[in-house]
């Protein structure tokens, strides 16, 4: 490898201050640690007595369960519940450290055979942690008011307040407990097998792309990063290649994500017995959004798709085509003048978001250094590096870790900044009790696309050259095509496919025609051809822990863009607020968050139809700027 590509690929992180290896006494400690704890749990389970059977009335109430919290029943109940709360979130720290380490490892190397075997192993503790935690959460579901109430004066115990009231909104969702633990025991060989067959899928397969006029065998995260490059060819090539290979296992996948959903609508038929359940029902509430909410978003991203096509007419003219190809998603911008460098090396990328973030306050770019200081970001190149990039963190140390393939394109920039947009959320919450510190995903996106924008306008106001500027502008209207085209797509996708899934099970040859259906319902004119595969090459569709991973991006663009007017405003107290904002996120409703700290109402269109309508001069800028290179589209 030259110099100049060491200089562009990122750094690999070290995990060592968690554990020093697989193998180390202190991983072990933690399981053993973890073990114990559960068997406390256990042996609590029966004190917590009925908290209710969830074959009676379909909202919390006295029946089946301790009828007063001062009797003797209700009060060794509500003990139980307490001391039991308090043992599982010791235990689920420990459990969630080791996963997320090994996850860790199998991002870097997903052949890596130890993790893979230690990865297998903490399935088990997993299930029966999972398995331990139900009769809690029966009884914090389906306890009367008065119960909950004693169970939440306990000082430990109070800061789960807001997930005990959100959870028991869902309580005529329950099963009796027995039914609740055989969903679980039979989930880690049911849906969670099938995802980790796709991930293990991903991490494997290789494709051949014509570079340099020779075929090249190349991981798929590899494969992807030439998605970046200039060469239109290469870019084609690079896509086609990685369709080839997922192609050549569209029997693999097409089961995998049939039973994916197939699983979660048959729970959803057996969780509708005192209310119809529907497939939106989990993400929306995950989310912790309302429908109405959701389906403003959805309208306001519908009216405003031709300001996001235009766009993507824009930047395939700025490459002298018509349309965009699915190829284009992450294009750089064209050369336009010779002084364009061979990419940007991570230690530039580095300076430019810790600058901008520090632009907030100085707080946020120290935070930026201190993530490269302490080697918490992975950005090296590999063949078995899974592809992808996401942001996780150790539960025990409370530290962040951003993975991600770095490359040098303009684009790796905006992806590190997202990352590290989602590190500080963590890191502003590192105080806070640990049932605080989780947020639904629309939230979790929040500061990422508020690190992005920040990037992308200190980079167009620091540009020095028509180049600079194009390469900034480029980037924002790829976000502009990626957030309003491409995440409504999947998710149209996603409900067209559970609404014909709950007749039957779909072929590759339907999965194909349905998302070619819903790509040129979006895109249109704006591309050259349908990305029929998506389906297959898309990791989210394939996550078994959570469903319609889509939307929370397009929430979270649109929601920081709300809160990026606001520091646009000169408020002399953002940065107070917005970390205020952000440690909320784990304590209340978008709705309410909305409410009190941006003084609006999500529900309604108005919110999200400002937020898009002010990208409108945007795209005019973008095209006064083509048309001052020279790469305007004819009129």
């Amino acid at each position: 490898m030259s110099t100049r590509d060491s200089d562009l690929q990122g750094p690999a992180w070290d995990l060592t201050a968690e554990y020093a290896s697989l193998d180390s006494s202190e991983l072990q400690s933690d399981l053993d640690r973890a073990s114990a704890l559960m068997d406390e749990m256990e042996a609590l389970t029966p004190e917590l007595g009925e908290a209710g059977s969830p074959s009676a009335a379909g909202s919390p109430s006295a029946a089946g369960s301790p009828s007063a919290a001062g009797s003797p029943s209700a009060a060794g109940a509500i003990s139980a519940a307490q001391r039991v709360r308090k043992l599982a979130d010791d235990a689920d720290v420990l459990l969630r450290n080791v996963a997320v380490f090994v996850r860790c490892l199998l991002s870097v190397n997903s052949r890596n055979e130890a993790a893979q075997v230690l990865n297998g192993r903490l399935r088990s503790y997993q299930q029966r942690y999972a398995d331990l935690l139900q009769p809690l959460t029966q009884f914090c579901d389906l306890a009367d008011e008065q119960t909950i109430d004693a169970y939440l004066s306990d000082p430990q115990v109070a800061p789960c307040a807001f997930l005990v009231r959100h959870s028991r909104e869902r309580c005529h969702e329950l099963l009796s407990l027995p039914e609740e633990s055989l969903v679980n025991g039979l989930s880690r060989d049911g849906i969670h097998a099938w995802g980790n067959l796709y991930d293990q899928l991903s991490g494997t397969l290789s494709c051949k792309v014509l570079l340099d006029n020779e075929q090249r065998e190349m991981g798929l995260a590899e494969a992807s990063g030439l998605l970046q490059k200039q060469d239109d060819r290469l870019r084609r090539s690079s896509w086609q290649a990685i369709n080839q290979a997922w192609e050549g296992h569209e029997e693999t996948c097409a089961a995998a994500i049939n039973a994916i959903a197939g699983w979660r609508l048959e729970l959803c038929r057996k969780r509708s017995l005192r209310r119809p359940v529907h497939f939106l029902d989990a993400p929306v509430h995950m989310n912790r959004i309302q429908r109405d909410t959701l389906e403003a978003l959805l309208q306001v991203a519908g009216e405003h798709r031709e300001l996001a096509r235009r766009a993507a007419r824009l930047q395939a003219a700025a490459y002298g085509k018509t349309a965009i190809g699915p190829w284009d998603s992450r294009a750089p911008a064209p050369v336009i003048s010779q002084d364009q460098g061979p990419g940007i090396a991570f230690a530039d990328a580095v300076r430019l978001i810790a600058d901008a973030y520090g632009g907030v306050h100085p707080e946020m770019g120290d935070f930026v250094r201190m993530m490269v200081q302490n080697r918490w970001i992975e950005g090296t190149r590999g063949n078995s590096k899974r592809p992808g990039a996401y942001c996780t963190g150790f539960a025990k140390s409370r530290t962040p870790r951003v993975y991600m393939t770095y490359t040098g394109g303009a684009s790796d920039v905006i992806t590190l900044a997202h990352e590290l947009g989602h590190a500080y959320h963590s890191w502003v919450m590192r105080d806070l009790p640990e049932s605080q510190r989780s947020y639904g995903m629309s939230l979790a996106e929040t500061a990422s696309t508020f690190g992005e924008t920040l990037v992308r306008d200190a980079m167009l106001q620091n540009a020095s050259s028509a180049q600079t500027r194009l390469e900034v502008a480029w980037e924002e209207m790829s976000a502009l095509v990626t957030f309003v085209l491409n995440i409504p797509t999947r998710f149209e996708f996603e409900k067209k496919f559970y609404e014909r899934r709950q007749e039957r099970p779909l072929r590759p040859a339907e999965l194909k025609s349905l998302m070619s259906e819903v790509w040129i319902t979006w895109y249109g004119d704006a591309v050259s051809e349908p990305d029929p595969l998506f389906w297959a090459s898309k990791l989210h569709f394939y996550i078994s822990g959570l469903s319609f991973y889509n939307f929370p991006y397009l929430f979270g663009y649109l929601f920081s863009l709300g809160l990026y007017a606001r520091r646009q405003a000169a408020d002399t107290n953002f940065y107070p607020r917005y970390v205020a904002l952000l440690r909320d996120t784990g304590r209340m409703t978008a709705e309410n968050l909305a409410d009190r700290h941006l003084n609006t109402d999500i529900r309604k269109p108005e919110f999200w139809r400002d937020a898009l309508g002010a990208l409108a001069p945007r795209v005019d800028a973008f095209e006064d700027l083509l048309r001052d290179v020279g790469r305007a589209p004819a009129h």
